[in-house]
């Protein structure tokens, strides 16, 4: 089971939000590098990055910050990326400033045809992302809900050639109510694309629930407020990860 600590991007600085809400943002760093380098001297094996202003703007906002983390941790460790991610030209170069993955999500569910695309351009490196409640898909920072199905979406997706599928709870992101498990693993049972879990990640109880249901096809799991708050001590919970996995 993977620990991927998220460092979520907000005007430069290193932030979490509680349910998407902008309004709510906490600051926890002022240097995202440092932040990134943190977690890497801590072992973290990959790096989610969230643009937030991005995923709002529909457009790039913090590649600043980005350009900086992956300078920052170099050819260390993967780091991935979503946010504002709407056409080719921004996948490329972003990979090509040294990303792994570049994470899809809105412009997913939109724009279909734009995830086809990126998927045949940039093969291995797409990733997408479904926010969901009550397991329905939702769009633009979580302020819209769709009527589409998580499972009918991430199948379809999947027949694309994602590489994988991150699975957030927006009910519970942020929230510390601990991760939606049943949700996770019924949309990991539908796909042989790997799943990774996020949203409301509470402590160690949770990542030790995850790796029992590792084998349905759970990857991961992002790491954010849990981890900034100290709710999760990161070495010990991926320590206890891998000794659940029987090693690294």
């Amino acid at each position: 089971m993977l620990l991927i600590p998220a460092i979520d991007l907000k005007d430069g600085k290193c932030v979490r939000l509680q349910q998407g809400d902008m309004q709510s943002a906490t600051t926890f760093g002022d240097n995202p590098a440092a932040v990134a380098r943190r977690w890497l001297d801590a072992g973290a094996r990959r790096l989610h990055l969230v643009d937030l202003n991005g995923a709002f703007a529909g457009k790039p906002v913090n590649e600043a910050a980005v350009k900086a983390i992956v300078r920052e941790v170099g050819d260390r460790i993967p780091v991935q990326l979503g946010g504002g991610l709407r056409d080719l030209d921004t996948i490329e170069r972003y990979l090509d400033d040294g990303l792994s993955h570049v994470i899809i999500g809105t412009a997913a569910v939109k724009n279909p045809g734009f995830l086809k695309d990126a998927c045949s351009a940039f093969g291995g490196h797409v990733i997408v992302g479904l926010d969901a409640k009550d397991g329905k898909v939702a769009t633009d920072g979580w302020s819209k809900l769709t009527g589409h199905e998580v499972i009918d979406l991430a199948r379809k997706f999947e027949d694309y050639g994602v590489e994988g599928v991150i699975y957030t709870d927006i009910g519970r992101d942020g929230m510390l109510t601990g991760i939606n498990v049943e949700a996770t693993v019924k949309l990991a049972q539908a796909l042989t694309m790997p799943v990774y879990a996020s949203g409301g990640l509470n402590g160690l109880a949770d990542i030790e629930q995850l790796c029992a249901v590792e084998s349905e096809g759970i990857r991961g799991v992002i790491c954010g407020r849990a981890l900034y708050n100290g709710a999760l001590d990161f070495a010990a919970a991926q320590k206890r990860a891998d000794e659940l996995n029987g090693g690294a």
